[in-house]
């Protein structure tokens, strides 16, 4: 899962020719239910909620029928289409692209076999090598405040599986229990530039083909605290 980025400013969204940036705002660093831009059809810019509204949501919270808060900032790719949170925008098209300087995982060990008698994770960050601003698959939908009538857009953010890979796959706590194919780590979907308005305008099918694991060497990565990493020796 990723739980927080870093924003890309107005500027550079507007030499990536994206439209409609004027007068808009949104959060420096987006956390869960913070305030995210992204880019819809027509390469259009909208400032949301990150974590979708359920259906009939009776509140912009996301909570279970139960009333405990529930996490819709990521949606899982295998489960996307059918989902009831996701699957309406999913099944209409809904596709954007998440603007970020940088995404940030809990890193948590050397290997899955060896998790160096780590307690806590060590936040690890990740920028594209090209210095270019990430642009990550998402959807996106628009919820009507049922007491005010205020229409409130938001979205969500896709994860995929990506055991095996030789970076992302040393980010979250491991399983004891599981072999290392079988953690289900999770990590985000770049998509690159010339695959941009397929996302956004494609058919179902060949959006659908462009949610792969991206080589490690289109990562710069390091601590989101660098001196605590320093300090565990943690490779830099």
């Amino acid at each position: 899962m990723c739980n927080l980025t870093g924003s890309t400013d107005a500027q550079t969204l507007r030499s990536q020719l994206f439209l409609d940036l004027d007068n808009l705002s949104w959060d420096q660093t987006v956390a869960p239910l913070g305030k995210g831009v992204y880019i819809r059809q027509d390469n259009r810019a909208q400032v949301g909620q990150w974590g979708m509204i359920p259906p009939n949501s009776k509140e912009r919270t996301p909570k279970t029928r139960e009333g405990r808060r529930l996490s819709t900032n990521n949606a899982r790719r295998e489960t996307v289409a059918t989902a009831w949170t996701f699957r309406f925008p999913w099944s209409r098209g809904q596709r954007c692209l998440i603007p970020a300087e940088w995404f940030q995982e809990p890193y948590w060990g050397i290997s899955h076999t060896d998790p160096m008698g780590m307690t806590k994770n060590t936040w690890w960050r990740f920028w594209r090598a090209d210095g270019q601003p990430w642009m990550l698959a998402g959807i996106w939908n628009e919820w009507t405040d049922p007491v005010t009538g205020e229409v409130v857009p938001n979205y969500t953010m896709l994860t995929q599986n990506c055991d095996g890979h030789p970076l992302l796959a040393l980010m979250h706590r491991p399983d004891p229990t599981k072999p290392p194919d079988k953690q289900d780590k999770r990590t985000v979907v770049p998509i690159e530039l010339e695959d941009w308005d397929l996302w956004l305008h494609g058919p179902k099918e060949a959006a659908e083909a462009l949610i792969r694991v991206p080589p490690v060497e289109l990562f710069r990565h390091g601590p989101a605290e660098p001196e605590k990493a320093y300090a565990l020796r943690l490779p830099i």
